[in-house]
């Protein structure tokens, strides 16, 4: 541990936050501070004003990984979507799994060697992938930009349910179903995506210690959760291969709309609204569309860019939303991500 802080609450929870050798820890809730600083909610007052002409297009990340850009140069051909997802999954997972400290320093060493011996290419590599260290320490260990679990309740609460069947739709390790079933007790969760590495890698190692904040409706008080606390079904499949019918209190998706042109965006929002109970919940978010996820999604290319990637503002993503039949509830946006709760209008 490289940084604890902590305090107590009324239910005995200790918050707390501090690094480990992958991520950071943090049971703490906002302060007032804390919250005007980091979560943005509301903005725009009347959606049916907005037009395109008012928010511009969201931006495209053009900076594709050398894996993607490796195969398609051997095979003449684009790269598959389905292929580009599992490299991406397994490049993201590498990331996710590293001691970073540890890599830090065998990094510095790396680069001292190839240096002193005067190996201009090795060495420029090294320092390429020391940047990389450094970026992916400061987004996910500091400042916990990915997981983000304090602005993810933030942006998640409010909702009228209780005991919530919660669809996951391209749930990679699922922690976000994960946050919303803490904030919800009781909550039923399926999970969907269509590789299977997620499933048998990404969520089957999601550290089992890693704890959830929510309220416990013994106490009225917090409580804190951990993986093995959720009632959790994996489905590998293609989204659209999927046979529920409207069955889904909270249908979700966590970086998904994105990935997207606009000639499909219409049918993933349909994604959403198909499974919805009448009186459900779309909950979504998105990379946002700002000066250091930019830069972020550059450095990280040969990690992050084997797909098609936008960055949205808030309103280019509520506006998509909104076109395609969306009644937005709450929407606004935490460090790096938009988030937008919507019912069927």
């Amino acid at each position: 541990m490289i940084e604890v802080e902590t305090s107590l609450n009324n239910e005995s929870v200790q918050e707390e936050t501090y690094l480990t050798a992958s991520y950071r820890v943090d049971k703490r809730q906002f302060s007032e501070k804390e919250y005007n600083k980091f979560v943005k909610l509301k903005g725009v007052r009347d959606w049916s004003t907005l037009t395109w002409k008012d928010v511009g297009r969201p931006y495209e990340v053009t900076s594709f990984a050398k894996e993607k850009k490796d195969w398609e140069k051997e095979k003449g051909k684009s790269l598959p979507v389905h292929t580009s997802w599992e490299m991406f999954n397994r490049s993201f997972h590498e990331w996710f799994v590293k001691d970073v400290p540890a890599e830090t320093k065998e990094s510095r060493s790396r680069i001292v060697r190839n240096a002193l011996k005067l190996n201009i290419k090795e060495s420029t590599e090294a320092l390429g992938d020391h940047l990389r260290l450094h970026l992916w320490n400061y987004v996910h260990r500091i400042q916990d930009g990915v997981w983000d679990p304090r602005g993810k309740r933030a942006l998640f609460s409010g909702l009228d349910v209780v005991k919530p069947k919660i669809l996951f739709l391209g749930a990679a390790e699922g922690y976000e179903a994960m946050q919303l079933s803490a904030l919800y007790p009781g909550s039923e969760i399926v999970m969907v995506d269509y590789d299977s590495f997620c499933r048998d890698i990404r969520y089957r190692e999601f550290p089992e210690t890693y704890p959830f904040l929510g309220p416990n409706p013994s106490t009225g008080g917090l409580k804190t959760y951990y993986k093995g606390d959720f009632k959790t079904t994996y489905i590998v499949s293609d989204i659209r291969d999927l046979s529920f019918g409207r069955e889904f209190d909270i249908v979700l998706s966590v970086g998904l709309l994105e990935h997207f042109p606009d000639d499909y965006k219409s049918e993933v929002i349909e994604w959403h609204r198909k499974f919805l109970k009448p009186n459900g919940y779309m909950v979504l978010t998105t990379p946002r569309a700002q000066l250091k996820s930019k830069v972020y999604y550059e450095v990280m290319a040969d990690v992050m860019n084997h797909t098609y990637r936008e960055l949205m503002t808030i309103e280019q993503m509520g506006l998509y939303l909104y076109e395609n039949g969306a009644d937005i509830l709450q929407h606004g946006y935490i460090k790096v991500h938009n988030g937008i709760i919507a019912k069927i209008r």
